[in-house]
Formats: C-alpha cells, structure tokens, sequence
C-alpha cells in the first residue's frame, strides 16, 4: 500500500473522529518594507501622510477565522479571540506565546520614512514556499513504534516534561491521549495475532513450546508460551505466541488451563511434539496433566523436558556460594573502576606494566554468571598486584575494605579452576543458538563426570554434593526413549557420542519402531525427495550423473528402515557441523528419515535463550518485565517479539510502513533545516 501524509492512517482515522488536525509549521519570516515614493528632475514629491495598516494586513496572516465568523484562532497554540479584539492585544499575543513573530507587525506599524530626493528603491515581497505540511498521527504512531523497542508503557508519553519539551519545539504538537494508545496497542496486537496464527496453519511439522515464568512488581504472575518449528527450508523458526497472566494461586491448575487455552486459540494443540519448561514443580505437574490429555486423546508421543539452562545455572550457585562475600568486594572494585576515568586509567596502565592481561571497559558487573566469573576471573590474574596496588593508591577514596587477604585469594583460585569447565559449556550453549538437545545432554554429561571425579576441599564438599543431585535430578528426566530418539538424529551424536545413562538396550529398537510407525507412509515433498525435472533442465548444481546415483540408492532401500540403518551405520559428523545444513544437504538420501529429524531436532533444550539467563543481557529484560504495567505486559511484549520476529506491524487490515514513515520524517526535518538556512542567508 502506498503511503502518503494524506491517506496513510486513513484506516486509523475512520474508526473514531480526527482528534488532530493538519497544521503548518510557518518558518520565521523576512521583514519587508514597502514605501510610496519618487523622485523627478530634482522635484521631490511628497509622501502621502503615513497611515497606520489596519489589523487584516498586519496580523491576519497568524490568525484563521471560525467559520461562524464571530472568533479569531491563533495558527500556532490555537488560542481563540474575539472578532472584534484589537491589534494590540494580538500583537500582545505573538509577542508573549511566540517572540519573533510580532516584530513584523511592529516593522510595518512604525512611522513612514523622511521624503528623499533620490529613487525609492521597492522591495517586492518575496513568495513564501508552502511550508510542510504534518500529520501529527504520523508523530504519534512513530511514538508507538519507539515504545515498542524500549518496552515502556503507554503512560510514558503522558509525562508533564516530555509532552512540554514537544511543545518547545512546537506548540502546536497534539499528541494522543493515554487511552487511545493503549485502544491502538490493543488493536495491533489483535492483527498481528491473526498473522501469526495464519502463519502457524501453514506449518506442516511437529512444533516444541517452552514455557517461563515470572511476577512483576504488581505480583501478577505471568507465564510465556513460546513456538519453534524446523520450516522446509531446514531453518529454525520461534515466534512468542502468548504472554498470559496465571490467575491466583498459580497452581499447576491454572498453568495446564492457560496453557491449553493458547494451544487451542492458535489450533495447534495436534502439532505439539514437547514442551520445555522452568523446572518448577508446578510447570511439571502442568505438563504431565497436558501429556496425560493428549495421550488421551491418542494425538501422538508427546514429552516435557526440564530446562538444561536452569539447571546450570542453579549448579553453579551451590558453587558459588561460598564465594559470594569475596565475589561482592570484588564487584564493588569494578563498579568503582566502571564509575571512575582516573581510576580505571591507573588499572589499565598497572595491567600493561605487569603483563596480567588487557580489559575492555566497563567491565560486566553483573550478578549474573557473566559477570560473577568475571569477578573470579579478575581475583586470579589481577589480585597479586594490579588490583592491590589500585586499592592502595586510591586509599583515600576506595578505603582498604576491597584489599583480599591470602585466603580469600585462594579460595577464589579454587572456585575459578573447578568452574572452568562450565564456563566452556555455557559459552558453547550461548554460542551454538539454539542448541540440539542431544549436544545439550552431551555438555550434562561432560559436567557430571567433572563434578563426579574431582575431588574437592572440605569446604566445597557441601556444595558440590548439592550440584550433583541436581543433576541427578535433570539426568533421570531426560533419561527416557524420546529424547534418545532426538540425540541420534544429530548427526554429530547418533549412537558414539550418547551418554551411558541414556544408552539403554531397548532404545534403539524403540526408535526403529516408531519410524516405522509413524513415518513409513509420510508423503514427502520433491524438495526431500530427490531433483525434479525442472531442476535438472535447469542446470541446477547436482549433475544428472548424480541424480541417478540418487536414484539407485533410493531404489535400493527394501524397507523404510534401512534409512535409519544407513544413518547409523556411518560415521557421526564434526562437532561443528551446522546441523540443519547438513540434513539439508542428506534429506534426499533420507526423505522419510529427515522429516522425522525435523520434528525432534525442534525440541528445544532450554525454556530461555542461554545469554539471556547467564549474561547481563538478562538483567534488562527482568527489569523490562518486572516494570511493565498489567495494562500493557502482554500487547508490548508480543508485538516487540513479532516485530523482532519479521512481522510488520499492523492495524487492522494495514500494515504500518515505518520506513516510509521515517523517510518522511526525515524529509520534512530537511525542509524546516533548509528553510532556516535561507533565512540567514537573506
């Protein structure tokens, strides 16, 4: 649809009466003085008796009359006068609301020039380009897309100083109401619900769902429901779905009902292969009545997995407890250096001078796991004697209470060494995003050999007893036929690299039943199944020698379970092979086999994004969520994901061109530039 300042919110403006109207912004004018005179043969003729310009030619031009003809209307605040008020009191106006302007009825209102016996020079007025004409809904709904981005609430734009510093730059702004932002987010996110419903009918796979959990400052409980689905293209594919409030008490009852309800408003309740969720004990119980409903209703295998993230991250604060006085001193150092040029100067010229390593500021002092390594990592290389020596010449400002003493060194020593190999494993699961289930169990099971063969001090005993039941405890819940079945389809685990708790006898045979079960008599598209003709009369990048390979070796196969035998038969991919791009390449080998994989390879080993849970990118998005009034949580946050997601933003039946929109802006922001640039040229 093509966009322009007149009918672009056409479908907006037919909901409701206009409320703004069309105003011009009016660039400061040229004085221009125009005199009655001439000279003749040294005859000086007299001027006319100078006479006042009355109030039409003087003001008129700021001033529109109503169309009842009894008020005058100020083009710029809108102030309303009288017929009949005086020029003075208009100038009065212009003078006091809008300085500059009354200066040139005070021009043309003075006393007319002595009579001169050379030629008057008449300065013709000089045509004013028609100003810019603005669409203040074209402001409002730019307002709207930066609430979106900065996750802030209608209420933002009714603050006394930003609507005032609107008016600064023009009095004659008129932003929208408070009720008739949250009327538009509410109708945006009605119309982009149907898209992503539209979109998700078209999705011929399993999906997976993941759940989280939090309370904002209001004590609303809310639980997010998000979808992700491997497309025919072998992408991943999530769109947040719902951000729902859990009504009280926030029981597994009224998670499993929320739950069903969005399932069942999106139509995918037949879809969902898995569901991932916090590790809550009420998010389990939730997930085992929806499995018990679905099994019920014999839609097929359905599995829940608990969050190998959380996991993680509950591990790591058993291990870090011992150190959280140490990590906190250390904190309050960076944060000092953070706040701090000369401070911060004096550490980097320290580190240089003792070789201990370069630090890019400001540090990460977060509480998160990013940032309380980083403190560890700062205590192991620094503490000798750059961060001492910092502490020591800062006494006076910093004090000695950030000194560590031998002690406390070496138990921050300790803890960083045992927790090097988590670190490995978590910056692999915030790199590989997001990352298979079966290189997850794999990392598991890399943690718990590592907790399981070192031997800790006596003061570490305790916790590190903690970190093993938990995983324990995640272990014995993956630890069943479904998630063996999504390990082997990556084609970097198969059947080598699988845990020994997850290698059960019977699995295997397990597995070749349900392919042929279920996916035997699975139609396939040509895109899986082989080259058309098409493609090969188009030259594409396979050689017609090759399709007939191809074809013999599909040909081959006697049964639906040699696809998975020759799968397993052969050697396991590189650990860095892209996964998706690797079943793209094979699905013509395994056409049943790879849309088996593209079901399972969609389960997703974690209910968050990793750097979302373990970085400080985290700490904004609680704050973000715990801020969000109820009115706005789930309209903002849906559409801020959608958006993020592809989809464009939209009203109703229209779709809103933001680009558009900003080209337009910023056209009119050059004509107001380029007006006042001739002006002080003149």
């Amino acid at each position: 649809m093509e966009w322009s300042v007149n009918n672009a919110f056409k479908s907006y403006k037919d909901m409701e009466p206009k409320s703004t109207m069309d105003m011009v912004l009016i660039p400061n004018m040229d004085t221009i003085d125009i005199v009655l005179g001439s000279s003749e043969k040294g005859n000086v003729v007299p001027s006319a008796k100078p006479r006042k310009k009355t109030m039409t030619s003087v003001y008129l031009k700021y001033f529109e009359t109503a169309p009842d003809g009894k008020t005058r209307r100020c083009k710029f605040c809108g102030q309303s006068y009288s017929i009949a008020t005086a020029t003075g009191n208009l100038g009065r106006h212009l003078s006091n609301r809008h300085p500059g302007y009354d200066k040139t009825g005070e021009n043309v209102t003075s006393s007319a020039p002595q009579p001169s016996t050379t030629p008057t020079v008449i300065k013709k007025p000089q045509q004013q380009g028609r100003a810019p004409q603005v669409d203040y809904d074209h402001l409002n709904w730019l307002l709207i897309k930066w609430l979106i981005l900065a996750t802030l609430p209608p209420s933002t734009l009714e603050e006394k100083w930003l609507a005032n510093s609107f008016k600064f730059l023009n009095p004659s702004i008129q932003l929208w109401p408070g009720e008739k932002y949250k009327a538009v987010f509410r109708e945006v996110f009605r119309s982009m619900r149907e898209d992503v419903r539209a979109s998700l009918e078209q999705v011929s796979s399993k999906v997976s769902i993941a759940l989280d959990f939090w309370t904002s400052y209001e004590q609303i409980f809310y639980m997010s429901i998000t979808c992700q689905w491997i497309d025919e293209n072998w992408s991943f594919r999530k769109v947040l779905l719902d951000i729902c409030q859990v009504p009280y008490p926030c029981s597994d009852s009224e998670i499993y009902n929320s739950l069903v309800k969005v399932l069942k408003m999106y139509n995918i309740e037949n879809k969902v292969l898995s569901c991932t969720h916090d590790n809550s004990q009420n998010a389990i119980h939730a997930c085992h009545a929806l499995k018990e409903d679905l099994d019920g209703q014999k839609m097929g295998p359905f599995c829940f997995i608990p969050c190998a993230a959380r996991t993680l991250s509950l591990i790591i604060d058993d291990a870090l407890r011992t150190t959280k006085p140490v990590i906190a001193k250390v904190r309050e150092f960076v944060q000092e250096l953070n706040a701090s040029l000369d401070i911060s100067e004096d550490f980097i010229q320290l580190t240089t001078a003792y070789k201990e390593g370069s630090w890019q500021f400001p540090l990460d002092a977060s509480a998160r796991w990013s940032g309380s390594y980083q403190m560890l990592d700062l205590v192991q290389k620094q503490a000798g004697k750059s961060m001492d020596a910092v502490v020591r010449k800062n006494e006076e400002m910093l004090g000695n209470r950030m000194l560590l003493n031998t002690a406390e060194k070496n138990v921050v020593n300790i803890v960083h060494n045992y927790l090097e190999p988590f670190y490995k494993v978590i910056s692999e699961i915030c790199v590989n995003t997001p990352p298979t289930i079966g290189m997850v169990i794999v990392y598991m099971d890399h943690i718990s050999d590592t907790i399981t063969t070192r031997q800790p001090p006596d003061w570490l005993k305790n916790p590190a007893e903690d970190m093993a039941k938990k995983l324990r405890s995640y272990n014995n819940q993956v630890c069943n036929i479904f998630i063996y079945m999504t390990a082997i389809l990556d084609p970097r685990i198969k059947c080598e690299l699988i845990p020994e708790s997850l290698n059960s006898e019977n699995y295997l045979e397990e597995a070749r039943a349900h392919f042929v079960r279920n996916y035997y008599t699975t139609p396939f598209s040509s895109m899986t199944s082989g080259y058309s003709s098409q493609d090969i009369e188009d030259g594409g990048a396979v050689s017609f020698a090759e399709e007939i390979a191809r074809k013999k070796r599909r040909a081959s196969m006697s049964n639906a379970t040699d696809e998975l035998t020759q799968y397993l038969s052969e050697s396991p991919a590189p650990t860095k092979t892209d996964v998706l791009e690797w079943w793209k390449v094979n699905s013509t080998r395994y056409p049943r086999l790879s849309a088996m994989a593209r079901d399972f390879l969609a389960v997703q080993a974690t209910s968050v994004k990793p750097d979302e849970l373990f970085c400080s990118k985290g700490d904004e998005i609680d704050k973000q969520r715990f801020c969000m009034p109820h009115d706005s949580t789930q309209a903002i946050l849906c559409i801020k994901s959608w958006t993020q997601g592809g989809l464009k933003l939209k009203y109703k039946s229209t779709e809103i061109d933001y680009e558009r929109l900003m080209e337009m802006a910023a056209a009119a922001a050059a004509d107001i530039s380029s007006a006042g640039i001739d002006k002080k040229q003149k």
